[in-house]
Formats: structure tokens, sequence, C-alpha cells
């Protein structure tokens, strides 16, 4: 009986461990599909990239809304789809933003308060109005910001002259962007895997530790520095700046997401994505972290 009992203990101790490594093999898998896909869309730019980033946005949306709906909350989901589009569409035409901004942001305002009078049960309207203009902001207007970091300049491949290709600036900044992202929850995943001991945020993501942010650091600030120091002229001393507050940027995304999918009591924002879940766990570290690079990349014309 003992030594069948240790035997159990054993193969029980064994199965959690194959579990993960299939877990990771699934992640490496899901990324080795994706990442190319996103890199295409990233060298096309313009039309294409908005199709992208729209198909994104809509997912992460149901994503949201199917969570906020079983945790019994009821945003209006159309309205959130529109702000969203709204929010997507002004940074494909950068000379009426505001404009667009203006009146979109104030119609959305003036409808749904419109549809919200219609309820025969009035409690908790607030919150789901509120919920309603929270989710296009955190999910459509971060979005946004890959369009407008991108620009509207094409890449060039030049078969004729010795087989070389032109990139605009917008797609260097945005390639620091992702491999700056991924880098860094690659890094952190591995680093926190084998080296964790130090709990981050225990009672948000009790995952995460702070040797898996510092491993996540050194390879967000390497491809900063691959990616903006001969490219874009950025000084070294800065583009490590840059490495850092990517990496910190993702992490607050990353902890962002984690808070929501806790308040909703949800592992998993979706199943689209073997390995890592939904579409909001693949682009959490992202929201945040484009928006930091944008607003360097200003300084840099």
């Amino acid at each position: 009986m003992q030594g069948t009992s240790k035997q159990h203990s054993k193969e029980g101790s064994i199965e959690p461990e194959q579990k993960g490594n299939a877990s990771v093999g699934q992640r490496w898998l899901t990324a080795g599909v994706a990442m190319p896909i996103v890199l295409l869309f990233v060298w096309f730019g313009g039309w294409w990239a908005f199709v992208a980033c729209l198909l994104v946005t809509v997912l992460g949306t149901l994503e949201l809304h199917t969570m906020l709906f079983k945790a019994g909350y009821r945003p209006l989901v159309w309205i959130s789809y529109g702000l969203s589009l709204l929010f997507l569409g002004s940074a494909m035409f950068p000379a009426q933003r505001i404009l667009i901004l203006q009146v979109g942001i104030g119609a959305s305002l003036v409808i749904s308060f419109c549809w919200l009078f219609m309820r025969k049960q009035l409690e908790g309207t607030m919150v789901d109005w509120a919920l309603t203009l929270a989710v296009p902001v955190y999910l459509g207007w971060s979005m946004s910001y890959f369009l407008l970091l991108r620009g509207y300049e094409v890449s060039n491949l030049h078969l004729m002259t010795g087989y070389w290709v032109t990139l605009p600036r917008g797609v260097w900044w945005l390639l620091g962007t992702l491999l700056g992202v991924w880098g860094f929850d690659g890094a952190a995943f591995f680093a926190g895997r084998y080296f964790g001991r130090h709990k981050l945020a225990p009672h948000i993501s009790p995952a995460k530790t702070w040797e898996g942010v510092a491993g996540g650091l050194l390879l967000s600030v390497i491809a900063c520095l691959l990616l903006t120091v001969v490219p874009l002229g950025v000084p070294w001393y800065l583009a490590i700046l840059l490495g850092l507050l990517v990496g910190i940027s993702a992490t607050l995304g990353d902890l962002a997401e984690s808070l929501i999918k806790r308040q909703m009591h949800v592992k998993d924002s979706g199943q689209i994505m073997p390995g890592h879940g939904g579409m909001l766990d693949r682009i959490d570290s992202l929201l945040f972290a484009v928006f930091i690079v944008y607003v360097f990349s200003l300084f840099f014309h």
C-alpha cells in the first residue's frame, strides 16, 4: 500500500509538469503562427493595418462583454463597438481626427443615455452605462495608437536593385513596441517560471514575480536598442530608457487585465489562442506600451 501511495504521489507530481510543458509548447506554436501574420500587417500598414486592428478590437470587445454579461452586467455592446470603430477610424484621417472624435464621443453619450431610458429595470443602469464607455476607451482607444504609430508611409521592397527594403519610421517604432513587449513577455514567463521567488502582486496575479519582471526588462531593453538606435537615430541611453518604459508599461497592462479577470472570476478572457487564452490575454501588455512608445516617438520626427 505504501509503495502504491508513493507511486500515485510520483505520478501526480509528474502530471502537472507534463501539462505545463504542453502549455509551453502551445504558446510557442501559437506565437510562431501569429507573429508572422502580425508583422505582415505591419509591413503593409494603411487600411490593411486598420482591418487587423479592427478584428482584434472586435474580438477583444466580444470577450470583455462576454465576461461582463456572465458577471451580471448589461453594458450596451453596440455602443461599445461603435465607439471603438470611431477611435480606429479617426486614426486613419489625421486631418479630421479631432472633429471626428468630438462629434462621435458626443453622439455616443447622447445615444447611450437614450437607449438606457427605455429600460424598465433601472437598477445598475449607471454601472452599465459606465462600462459601455469604458470598454472602448480601454480597448478601441488603445488600439488606435497602433495605427497612429505605424503612420501611412508605404514599405518598399526593391527587387530590381539588390533585394533590399525601405521601412518607414513608423514601422521601426511599431517593431520596437511589438518585439519589446513580446521579448518582455517571453523572458518574464521563463524567468518567473524557473527563478521566480518574490511575488509581484499576489492579490491580483499570483503567478507574476519580480524575478520575471527583471528578466523581461532585459529583453525589452535589448529590443529597443536594436530597433531604435541605428534605424531611428535614438541615443543609446534613451533607447535603454524606452526599453525600461516598455517593460514597465507591459507589466501594468498585464496586471490591468488580470484585475479585470479577477473581478469577473475567470482565468482566461477566452480560448481563441491555444496556450495563451483569449485575444485580450495576448494583447493586454501591448495596450499600455503602444501609448508610451507613441508619445516617445513624438520627440524624434
